[in-house]
């Protein structure tokens, strides 16, 4: 095990469509996508694609569309470690002009306990604060390791406060903030309070705003994608997080700016397509994208 991911999984339906129709109303999108769909889920298949072989703790359903995320992961070369649910999750994602209208089921009812995994060669640890049992075990267990821990905070779950207090590496949203009642300014003073060695907040086009090794805040401006090539922005924060985790799984050695930059790419090729497989970028896509924005890979 090099890298484990933990949250909960789901089976995106992603339409693109000009309006959705109402009452006896009929309407044909111009375009769909069916992908995995989470947080730490659609961030693990994401450093898979880039290079390296995640294992996954997530919830899983005997019913077809729980096959579906089986096989999925099997042709990524994700290792599933499975939570038994009833019903699998589902989430519908309507894209529109930078925004995205989500509306989801479902079931966190668990039929069985989270499983406890050897960790040896373990060196890096995702959460998205789903599974909140989970989480705070192995959180709690790499951080005794030296493991390097990191969080997607992107809503408030019933153990945030206790959570961060094992985080080294914390990428929050402004929804997190909404919910919390922090200015950008007090939400990273509480990350630093929580001894998170390195804090940011997303805030989508605006980019990143973060402070590094030594305390220093700074800001990560979005790449310059055009406006006509953004598609999708559904995944593109869980690409962000598994970009940088597979970027520090390659250079631990590295400056943070140096993997946030790598994921910042990933994520600005992500909006570019419909769905979170399709969107999910390879090393060349990376510097490709780079290059054409000339920025420095």
């Amino acid at each position: 095990m090099e890298a484990l991911f933990i949250g909960h999984s789901y089976i995106d339906v992603t339409v693109q469509t000009g309006g959705m129709p109402s009452g006896d109303e009929k309407a044909v999108a111009e375009d769909y996508a069916v992908s995995f769909g989470g947080n730490a889920v659609t961030a693990a298949f994401a450093c898979a694609k880039l290079g390296h072989r995640p294992d996954l703790i997530t919830t899983c359903a005997d019913d077809w569309l729980g096959r579906m995320f089986i096989e999925m992961a099997a042709r990524y070369r994700v290792a599933l470690h499975t939570r038994e649910v009833r019903r699998s999750s589902l989430s519908f994602i309507l894209p529109n002009e930078g925004k995205r209208a989500i509306l989801r089921a479902r079931d966190e009812m668990f039929l069985t306990d989270f499983p406890r995994l050897d960790l040896k060669g373990c060196r890096a640890l995702h959460l998205d604060g789903h599974q909140a049992d989970a989480a705070l075990y192995y959180a709690r267990e790499c951080r005794a390791r030296g493991i390097l821990t990191s969080l997607d905070g992107g809503g408030v779950r019933t153990n945030t406060g206790e959570l961060l207090e094992y985080i080294d590496v914390a990428i929050v949203a402004e929804r997190l903030c909404e919910q919390m009642e922090l200015s950008t300014a007090q939400m990273l003073e509480f990350l630093k309070s929580k001894g998170c060695k390195i804090g940011g907040i997303t805030e989508g086009e605006r980019g990143l705003i973060w402070y590094d090794e030594s305390g220093t805040i700074s800001r990560l401006p979005a790449l310059p994608v055009p406006r006509e090539a953004v598609i999708d922005t559904s995944g593109a924060g869980d690409v962000f997080h598994g970009a940088y985790v597979a970027s520090y799984l390659d250079h631990p050695e590295a400056q943070w700016r140096e993997h946030f930059e790598f994921a910042r790419a990933a994520s600005a090729f992500k909006i570019q397509y419909l769905g979170n497989e399709k969107g999910l970028p390879t090393r060349a896509d990376i510097t490709k994208l780079q290059n054409a924005l000339a920025i420095e890979a």
